[in-house]
């Protein structure tokens, strides 16, 4: 093996039982069952239980990661969750992760990038996975948004749920693996996206929880001319860079909780 190849090893995911339909959301959202599914075809999405926590989640799709990739938690070197959504401010999540999990020799972290964050988590482990061959490392991006979705909210409530997917990254053999990743912020745009109270420059209050203030909030028609602006060429220019064509990809995982704005993208 070269020094830098790295892949995934194994992949694994939770989703809480409960289920929860167009119906149950769209009386307090003030729309319709079809008016959600033709406008994301979204036609249910999960929501945690009351006793379970983003740490949870993320336990139990690590686990079923570790599984797949034949090791155990205590082989784990880096372990990574990407969430918007941690248990509490403090400690990081990842420590709560590490600790159901028993990987005792893992240097943890968190990284809130929010939609993007299992990506950046990913890039983070690759890069950390090269400084120290053999290694191995655990992505792992949870989240619970029905804690913070305003359920009046057409614009949000329709969309979010709850989840976590994992995946185990190691050793693989030469010409494979993870080959090239392109990552970018743009800070200009960070209204799109947002939980306004609980920080810093707005800690919670009585009058901020009067206010809505704990809740996400999207801008909905913002973040969808962002992404057709930006995404197209960012995936032309990481194809041309490693000599692809975007008609010679087979498979797209493309992340996005509108399935409208998907086949846009396609066409």
């Amino acid at each position: 093996m070269t020094q830098h190849s790295a892949g995934v090893l194994g992949t694994g995911s939770y989703l809480p039982k409960e289920e929860i339909s167009n119906e149950a959301v769209a009386g307090p959202a003030g729309v319709t069952a079809e008016w959600i599914e033709r406008k994301t075809h979204i036609v249910s999405r999960r929501y945690a239980a009351p006793d379970e926590a983003t740490s949870d989640l993320a336990t139990r799709a690590a686990g079923e990661a570790l599984k797949g990739a034949g090791i155990t938690a205590g082989q784990i070197d880096y372990l990574i969750v990407a969430t918007s959504t941690g248990d509490s401010p403090q400690p990081p999540t990842s420590y709560l992760v590490q600790n159901a999990l028993g990987a005792d020799r893992a240097a943890c972290l968190d990284v809130n990038v929010v939609c993007s964050g299992f990506v950046f988590g990913l890039a983070l482990a690759h890069s950390l996975l090269a400084v120290r061959p053999g290694s191995h490392a655990l992505v792992i991006g949870a989240d619970i948004y029905s804690r913070i979705l305003d359920f009046s909210d057409r614009r949000t409530a329709i969309l979010f749920g709850d989840g976590a997917g994992a995946a185990v990254l190691g050793p693989v053999p030469d010409e494979t693996g993870i080959l090239d990743f392109d990552l970018s912020s743009h800070g200009s745009a960070h209204r799109y996206i947002r939980v306004e109270a609980g920080g810093s420059r707005m800690p919670a209050s009585s009058d901020t929880l009067g206010e809505g203030g704990q809740f996400f909030r999207m801008e909905g028609r913002a973040v969808r001319e962002f992404v057709a602006e930006k995404v197209p060429p960012a995936l032309a220019a990481l194809a041309a860079r490693n000599g692809t064509r975007l008609d010679e990809v087979d498979h797209f995982v493309p992340h996005q909780a509108n399935g409208v704005l998907l086949d846009e993208l396609v066409e």
